[in-house]
């Protein structure tokens, strides 16, 4: 008999951005301390087919999962949260389910019926989600016991309104043990006096009822914890009992959430409305998942804890909306809470470094160069266009003539090539072919593979390998040493643009050293260490796609622990943590 999934939806009302993914990946993260299985579904419905092709100003982060797959930022809170493996597949967008539904109509698949939103479009949801929830994503192949499926958008809109019947009918495909609805909500303070407010959740519950759909669990955003008679006011009128109405407040940080809704009883509910206890786990699983939810609490109390500060400065182009970098922020808040540090983030945008900013607006140019100058570490993230690129090529070079630890990524790999070209062996005018399609040396060449003309889905996409050097200078790198010794690592990648392989021996003649090279062919620089720097290197991937809050990204945590001087001793093999007891993974 084949083993049923049981599936949690996570709907919001009332506005969106109100926090459905964090509360879809804390809920996730509590069923795995009870040693279940788990895995995740994000339903966007815009027509896009994926998210390639969307600014992150507009969207936020796209993320890029292991079969390259460029999906919402939700995908990346699910797989650090659940540390599990996600496919594209786990991103359901209206794009995706339309086309598939025309593709089917166009062979005759459906035998000359009138293909309809009903049923057509509603069974093609159905069976996406079915299918995908039952799909491994942990390496150890076990077939998940819940699937989380996050509904993007917000009850009532237009765009949503097909994934909402879909899910109306699921209920009754799967049967009542095995789906429940987590409905988010705003709880909005009002007034001076900051009187809490249910109105807006009663609404959006009965727009949900309306729609055939009655929420298991109401989980409400606010500022504060509950009134005194709140819980029991939405209970009444939404018709849950108040056990299952949530407060999820402020907390000191996003780590605390899965600590807050298992202190309100979360699992007890999960446990009940779901029927959990029927479920055959062994003792090992079951200490498995007591060890990850210590390791967790650990981690969360230090994100509390007033540690010493390190101060990280980010020079990019979106810096106006921090979810453009999500996963960058996660990747250096990681790294500092594993070797004891708080991380303080300081925004540069790229262009304000510039000299024309000097003369357009002098004192943005000089608070600019102020965080800049006073960074404990500066890193440059990936990013697509001209604007902004010659500020990169500034703070590259201030890291490289001030000694300070230094992490491109990417694009910023690529602006560091450019400045050492330029200012160490003497090519004035190197630049990127992707700015000066024209230009006589081009020390970032396009690659030749990519389809010029196509822009969704056509660059170099997903976990490929990169094969460490077999040399004196790689061996001794500290980044292969971050990276355990390994010869070889799987990191994901993003990109049209590549070092020109042309320059490569004349950059390593005069100290930048390229570790690590594609181990297709050997041709494609992965990864440059300059010689005698504290910490100056640079990745052509995307090492914050693969970042785990119990299990950093080397690249990351190399740039925390040199920017907070203890580095040497890391590589040395010196503890950074005293008490054996509130050691994490590292």
């Amino acid at each position: 008999m084949t083993k049923q999934t049981k599936y949690i939806i996570v709907s919001g009302g009332v506005i969106s951005g109100i926090g459905k993914g964090i509360i879809a990946s804390s809920t996730g993260l509590l069923l795995k301390t009870l040693g279940l299985t788990v895995t995740s579904i994000k339903i966007d419905p815009y027509l896009n087919i994926d998210a390639g092709t969307l600014s992150p100003l507009d969207h936020g982060e796209v993320f890029v999962l292991d079969d390259g797959g460029e999906v919402d930022l939700d995908l990346g809170n699910y797989e650090r949260y659940l540390d599990v493996t996600l496919t594209r597949d786990n991103n359901i967008t209206t794009g995706k389910i339309y086309r598939e539904v025309i593709d089917k109509e166009r062979r005759g698949d459906y035998l000359g019926k009138t293909v309809q939103v009903v049923p057509h479009i509603t069974n093609a949801i159905q069976d996406w989600v079915e299918r995908v929830g039952a799909m491994p994503t942990s390496d150890t192949g076990r077939t998940p016991d819940v699937c989380i499926v996050e509904l993007g958008g917000t009850v009532g809109d237009i765009e949503s309104a097909p994934f909402i019947e879909a899910m109306r009918q699921f209920q009754f495909r799967v049967g009542h043990d095995n789906f429940c609805l987590i409905h988010v909500s705003l709880v909005p303070v009002v007034g001076a006096v900051g009187e809490q407010k249910t109105k807006p959740t009663q609404a959006s519950v009965r727009d949900l009822r309306g729609l055939g759909l009655s929420p298991d669990i109401l989980a409400c955003r606010s500022a504060l914890p509950f009134e005194e008679g709140i819980r029991e006011k939405l209970s009444m009128f939404c018709q849950v009992s108040p056990k299952q109405v949530f407060s999820v407040h402020d907390c000191e940080s996003l780590y605390h959430v899965p600590i807050l809704l298992r202190e309100q009883g979360m699992i007890d509910v999960l446990t009940s409305r779901l029927k959990l206890n029927a479920l055959s786990i062994s003792k090992e699983i079951m200490l498995e998942g007591d060890t990850l939810w210590t390791q967790w609490r650990e981690f969360a109390r230090r994100r509390a804890r007033d540690l010493d500060a390190t101060t990280i400065a980010i020079v990019g182009k979106y810096t106006y909306l921090a979810d453009s970098y999500i996963s960058v922020v996660k990747g250096l808040e990681h790294a500092a809470l594993n070797v004891k540090r708080k991380i303080n983030i300081k925004w540069v945008e790229a262009s304000d470094l510039e000299e024309k900013t000097m003369h357009k607006d002098p004192l943005k140019y000089h608070e600019a160069w102020q965080h800049l100058c006073a960074a404990d570490g500066i890193l440059v993230p990936g990013g697509f266009g001209e604007r902004g690129v010659e500020g990169k090529v500034l703070a590259a070079k201030w890291a490289r003539e001030h000694n300070v630890p230094y992490l491109g990524i990417c694009l910023g790999m690529q602006v560091a090539v450019i400045e050492f070209a330029r200012n160490v062996c003497g090519m004035t005018d190197a630049q990127s072919a992707e700015f000066r399609e024209g230009c006589e040396t081009p020390a970032i060449v396009f690659m030749p593979e990519i389809d010029r003309t196509t822009m969704g889905g056509t660059m170099r996409l997903g976990s490929r390998p990169t094969k460490f050097q077999d040399s004196e200078v790689a061996r001794r790198s500290a980044i292969k040493k971050l990276y355990g010794s390994v010869d070889e690592v799987h990191e994901r990648h993003r990109h049209r643009y590549e070092v020109n392989p042309e320059i490569v021996k004349e950059l390593e003649g005069k100290g930048m050293q390229f570790v690590g090279r594609d181990a297709e062919t050997g041709e494609r620089m992965e990864i440059l260490e300059l010689d005698g720097h504290a910490y100056f290197v640079g990745v052509q991937y995307h090492p914050e796609y693969l970042t785990r809050p119990l299990n950093p990204s080397p690249p990351f945590l190399g740039l925390l622990l040199a920017a907070s001087g203890q580095l040497e001793a890391y590589l040395a093999g010196e503890d950074l943590v005293d008490d054996a007891e509130t050691k994490l993974k590292l």
